[in-house]
């Protein structure tokens, strides 16, 4: 990385020596700016906002604001990518719910972080590859005089980040069979293969595309071409099987919805 590319990282943390511990590891890193530090909630959400990091290493538990509710002053839409930094691991699994990139619980020891900020580094490389590609789709478009061609709604997922072997990979959404929920992840179902993805299903039903992918479950999201059909069981127990064979339940409140999804009605 050159000097301009340097990842601009806020620490927002109350305790002393929990920052001094954080500032001293990203000394170390000769791709790292770090351009600030917070040690309240509102000092954090004033910082986010001024200087406008890549990458914040945030508290949960500090005075003024906690660090959720840092996320929620800021919006999660608006937030730099987070790492959460905490003494308490019931925490954990509320971190993700906010869509944090990973979390650091207290004390930790340098090879947990070198995980951690190596994780958030090969992430915040691939958002920037698919924003330039994104870019030069656009100006592809305008200088061919092809604006009014059909082209993808960026407001819905194109691709997903995944961690395989150690690495960050991109999966086509055009590739996912269906998704469930497995706790505070999501299990992305491609073929054979299934991806382990810190992300809640109702954040991923809201950036999908609606006319490809339909939630028949709390637990599941299926691609719609990939159904074979619809099931109905002993005591009012719905299912879909997909073409490959597997089943998955139907909530009796999605049901109908689905139907029409499907063409089933009148």
């Amino acid at each position: 990385m050159t000097a301009a590319q340097k990842l601009r990282v806020l620490i927002a943390d109350d305790e002393l020596l929990a920052r001094q511990r954080l500032e001293d590891l990203l000394a170390k890193k000769k791709e790292v700016d770090l351009i600030g530090m917070a040690v309240n909630g509102q000092e954090a959400v004033e910082a986010i906002r001024s200087l406008a990091p890549d990458l914040v290493f945030l508290d949960v538990q500090m005075p003024g604001l906690t660090g959720l509710e840092v996320v929620r002053e800021i919006g999660p839409e608006k937030m730099p990518a987070t790492i959460f930094v905490t003494a308490y691991d019931q925490y954990a699994l509320k971190a993700f719910e906010v869509a944090a990139l990973d979390y650091l619980l207290k004390p930790f020891e340098d090879e947990r972080f070198e995980q951690t900020f190596s994780r958030a580094v090969k992430t915040l490389e691939l958002r920037k590859m698919g924003e330039m590609a994104g870019q030069l789709v656009t100006l592809l478009q305008g200088r061919e005089g092809i604006a009014d061609a059909p082209v993808s709604n960026s407001a819905y997922l194109e691709r997903i980040a995944v961690e395989m072997r150690g690495q960050m990979q991109i999966v086509p959404v055009a590739r996912i069979d269906y998704i469930t929920a497995s706790g505070p992840y999501a299990e992305l179902h491609v073929g054979e293969d299934t991806h382990l993805i810190r992300e809640r299903m109702q954040t991923l039903e809201e950036r999908l595309d609606p006319t490809v992918f339909f939630r028949i479950h709390r637990s599941a999201i299926v691609r719609l071409d990939r159904i074979e059909s619809l099931l109905h069981g002993v005591g009012g127990d719905y299912a879909v099987r997909l073409k490959d064979g597997r089943r998955l339940k139907v909530s009796r409140s999605r049901r109908e919805e689905l139907e029409q999804r499907l063409g089933l009605t009148l």
